[in-house]
């Protein structure tokens, strides 16, 4: 299944926090247009959808509660801002927003900071995954040199004549190097047939 684009927002669900009555029949009012359903969420109430997309009014920070900031990390957050002094900013940011809008809103922006906020999202989601995958493989780096090194001392050779036994021994059973040199390590030596 493909992702759905960033430029794409029919069916998707936003969750809005406002509290000023004309801002949120502008956010309905372009939400509708754009095919995006809204749940308005007050702060101290339960939540009623598991939305794509959350727009919370600066009025409403700090969020004090660790079941309000959780509903806040599960998707892109948009920051609606009415003042910029630096206590409110350093509140916003503690939110990570992926984008923002200034008070008092207009139906202009509101489609650009939302396609920012889920492209933003999804470039974050890439990053975090290749950081997961280099951490990986890290791990696995240090699995190998432990083996490279067992195997250079156990069988007195030299580090590239480790490696290829190693690398033989992995294709011999059909399984990664990395594989091999994490059963190695746990052994202490190489499977008998490659020896």
């Amino acid at each position: 299944m493909s992702k759905p684009s960033s430029f794409s927002l029919r069916g998707r669900k936003a969750l809005v926090a406002i509290k000023d009555e004309r801002d949120l029949s502008i956010v309905r009012r372009q939400f509708e247009r754009l095919g995006i359903d809204v749940f308005t969420w007050e702060p101290d109430s339960a939540l009623a959808c598991d939305p794509d997309v959350t727009l919370i009014d600066d009025e409403f920070l700090p969020l004090t509660s660790p079941v309000q900031r959780a509903v806040l990390g599960r998707c892109p957050v948009i920051a609606l801002l009415g003042t910029e002094t630096p206590s409110r900013l350093k509140l916003v940011l503690e939110l990570d927003p992926a984008s923002f809008l200034v008070k008092p809103l207009r139906s202009a922006g509101i489609y650009a900071a939302l396609v920012m906020a889920f492209e933003r999202a999804e470039r974050t989601n890439e990053l975090k995954q290749q950081v997961v995958k280099l951490e990986e493989r890290l791990r696995s780096r240090r699995v190998v040199l432990a083996a490279v090194l067992q195997v250079m001392h156990s069988h007195s050779v030299a580090e590239p004549a480790a490696f290829a036994l190693i690398r033989r021994a992995a294709m011999e059973q059909r399984k990664t190097i990395e594989q091999m040199s994490a059963e190695i390590a746990a052994k202490g030596s190489l499977p008998r047939a490659t020896g």
